[in-house]
This record gives C-alpha cells, sequence and structure tokens, in this order.
C-alpha cells in the first residue's frame, strides 16, 4: 500500500474539462519553498538559469535546457541558483485516459521514475532540444487560447510522453533511490504544520521522530534541505504572508498566529526572508 506523504496536499485547481495548466515561474520566492505535493502530474522546463530540486529526499540539480518529472504525490521543493525562470506543466493523468487504451505504457515516465526513468532527464541525449521545442509550443498555445488550441496542446503533451518513453526509458531497472527515515520526518512535518503557533524545540522535534537532536538534524537537512528550525521559520512567515493578504488581522495578530512572540523579531524575519515588511505586503 502506497503511503501518501504527511505534508499538506497543495489543491491545484485544474479546470474539469480541460485538466492542464501552464503557467511561469520566475525564481522561488521563499513563501514557495516548502515542501508540498499534490495529485497533478508535472512537467518542468528550464528555460534559464539553474537550482535544485529536492524530491523524496534526494537532490537533483538542474540547469537551462533541463526537464524535469514530478510525479503524483511526490514530496517536493525548489530552490533557485541563478536567475531561475521556469515553465511549468501540471495535467491530470484523466486527460489522456483514450490514450491509454492504445498505450497503456503512456505515462511510465512518471509511474517508473526512479526505476526506468530519472526525474531529470538525460541532458545529454539529442532529443532533450526536441522536447524542449514541443514545451515552448505548448505554452505558446496554451498563453494564446486561440480556436482549437486544447486540441493542440493536448497533441503535443501526447507526443512529449510517446518520446520520452522511446527515447529516456533506461535498460537497467535499478531499485529507486529511498532516504531512509523519510516517513520519519515526513510525520515531523505533520505535526508541525498542524500546530505552527506552537512554541517547538530542536529538543521536542527530535523527540518526535525518536532520535537523537543531532541525528534528527542531519536526517531533516538530508530529506528538506534546511535545518529544522529554519525551515519552521520559513512555513510560519508564508502563512504570515497569506494571513496579511487574505484577512483584515492586525500585524500583531498575524505575528501571534503564526508563533512570533516578538513583534520586532517578526518584522525583522519578514524583511530578510520576504523581501518586504509586514505594513508593505498590504500597501
Amino acid at each position: 500500500m502506497e503511503l501518501l506523504p504527511s505534508v499538506s496536499k497543495d489543491e491545484i485547481a485544474l479546470p474539469q474539462a480541460f485538466p492542464i495548466m501552464i503557467s511561469q515561474s520566475v525564481g522561488v520566492t521563499p513563501t514557495f519553498q516548502r515542501l508540498h505535493w499534490h495529485k497533478a502530474l508535472e512537467i518542468n522546463y528550464i528555460e534559464q538559469g539553474s537550482g535544485y530540486y529536492l524530491i523524496n529526499g534526494n537532490r537533483y540539480d538542474f540547469r537551462q535546457g533541463d526537464i524535469v518529472l514530478i510525479h503524483s504525490n511526490d514530496l517536493h521543493r525548489a530552490f533557485e541558483a541563478e536567475e531561475l525562470v521556469m515553465s511549468i506543466v501540471m495535467f491530470d493523468s484523466s486527460i489522456l485516459a483514450l490514450e491509454q487504451r492504445y498505450d497503456a505504457e503512456l505515462l511510465n515516465p512518471f509511474r517508473d521514475i526512479g526505476l526506468r526513468f530519472d526525474h531529470v532527464l538525460d541532458r545529454a541525449h539529442p532529443m532533450l532540444e526536441r522536447l524542449g521545442a514541443i514545451l515552448k509550443e505548448m505554452s505558446a498555445e496554451f498563453e494564446r487560447k486561440e480556436p482549437h488550441f486544447e486540441v493542440i496542446v493536448r497533441a503535443k503533451l501526447i507526443q512529449l510522453l510517446a518520446f520520452v518513453n522511446r527515447y529516456f526509458m533506461k535498460n537497467s531497472k535499478k531499485e529507486a533511490l529511498h532516504v531512509r527515515g523519510t516517513e520519519t520526518i515526513r510525520g515531523v512535518l505533520r505535526d508541525i504544520e498542524t500546530a505552527i503557533a506552537h512554541p517547538w524545540t530542536l529538543a521536542e522535534l527530535a523527540d518526535a521522530a525518536h532520535l537523537s537532536p543531532s541525528r534528527f538534524s542531519s536526517l531533516f537537512v538530508q530529506v528538506v534541505g534546511t535545518s529544522p528550525m529554519d525551515y519552521l521559520i520559513q512555513l510560519r512567515l508564508g502563512q504570515a504572508a497569506y494571513l496579511l493578504e487574505s484577512t483584515d488581522m492586525k500585524i500583531i495578530e498575524v505575528a501571534a498566529e503564526c508563533g512570533f512572540r516578538n513583534l520586532s523579531n517578526f518584522n525583522r524575519l519578514f524583511k530578510q526572508h520576504i523581501g518586504r515588511l509586514p505594513s508593505e505586503l498590504r500597501t
């Protein structure tokens, strides 16, 4: 039985009639540098710059021209290294239900990630440039939304996946890499997210994981990419930014709701991580 991540699921609002969404991301803001997962399948095309993903505790570096595949339920977060611009395709597998009647392996690049396919497609393969061109064409069609764009976008998605199956499947069926203790860290992340204002200490978090503080910290950094306390601050600031933009709560109330006991410290950390003061977010 598959274990679902404990971290809160992102609800991706894909249109029912045409469950696909294509967007562009410039950089990775601190607000979105959190671990997350979603039901939608995801394809990233790195248009510019570089960075890396943490996916299920494994690090995957990427650079301009790379294509990254992320399966449903993969626990992941992105980091920017330099001037990152990504084209992001998210879709529900139901959009390809008809094609799977004739090609049951069409979605294998996602189903067999870590076994016969890699999260980051082989950048040395001569077909990678052609796949990048297909993704650019898909993005342009989706943005213009001219008559019959749905048919063209869907056709290009099918072509893309067919080419990935044909050219990027590995011969060996080696076992997928698993980070030992990933599920333990997921449980701790669940505890943090359900009680974000609790005054967590490193010792308390380590105790919840039944590990020593040093072992817990090492494992947490391996899976999440930052220290436990730094990640807690990022989560709290992300929640604070959401409350500031979506509610009329006073700034001091937002700070307390998100676990900050000192308003000046909240302002300082918010400016440091988000780039603006909390009061500037509402102007």
